[in-house]
């Protein structure tokens, strides 16, 4: 029989881990979202990513085949990485949609900020309202996937959702109450 003991480290390291999970989750999840859109909307794909990676590492990619392959890992890897931030939210004991509505608001102002100061994006001030709504869209769903999976993920054990789910039942019926001092 393991007893558990808090361990700062080990916390963390869990949280980063279902964090990057959640994020693998969120970028297939806005992936999809903009597959779908694009074909509805005959928009292209976007060459954001590789536009900021461009002018951060001074490097640039040899062939259009090898431009849009490299987009795709860093839209894949970047994403991903937001997952850390969700983890991060997720240590501070913000669950559910008021952690995802921080994770949102974190990556979708981020976007807003950095796209226009690598030229990836114009300001979102010159964008037209639907593509401010669409992009928001995106990201929103970026956001609920991957609060959905690490908070499934943050869940805990069988014995450990059914002790919650005995305390929930108590606070409702107020038993809990009439028993603290």
């Amino acid at each position: 029989m393991r007893i558990k003991q808090e361990n700062a480290w080990g916390e963390l390291g869990s949280a980063l881990g279902k964090g990057l999970i959640a994020g693998l989750a969120g970028t297939a999840a806005i992936t999809l979202s903009q597959i779908i859109e694009m074909s509805i909307t005959k928009r292209e794909s976007s060459d954001a990513p590789i536009k900021v990676a461009s002018q951060v590492t001074d490097v640039q990619p040899t062939s259009e085949e090898t431009k849009a392959k490299v987009n795709q890992e860093i839209h894949w890897a970047y994403g991903t990485s937001w997952g850390i931030a969700r983890g991060l939210i997720g240590l501070t004991g913000l669950k559910g949609l008021p952690a995802t509505l921080v994770h949102f608001g974190a990556i979708w102002g981020t976007a807003l900020v950095m796209l226009p100061k690598y030229d990836a994006a114009p300001p979102v001030t010159e964008e037209p309202p639907k593509t401010i709504a669409i992009d928001a869209l995106h990201h929103a769903v970026y956001a609920l996937a991957a609060g959905l999976v690490y908070d499934a993920l943050d869940a805990g054990g069988k014995h450990e959702r059914k002790l919650d789910k005995l305390v929930k039942q108590l606070h409702l019926k107020g038993i809990i109450e009439k028993l603290k001092p």
